[in-house]
């Protein structure tokens, strides 16, 4: 339950640089942005993971 709770904190960052990269053309929020993203994908399959090896 940690890490979704992690996904969700990411996520809510991340919306600030979203509005500032799409709406105001900020090239370094889209930087972060990237960043948080990977961060997601990164702690989504590690969620995966262990939801598999709970189900087992």
């Amino acid at each position: 339950m940690e890490k979704y709770k992690q996904i969700k904190d990411i996520l809510e960052q991340a919306d600030t640089d979203a509005e500032k990269f799409y709406s105001q053309g900020n090239k370094a929020a889209g930087t972060r942005l990237r960043k948080a993203m990977l961060e997601l994908k990164n702690i989504a399959q590690d969620v995966r993971k262990e939801v598999l090896e709970m189900k087992k």
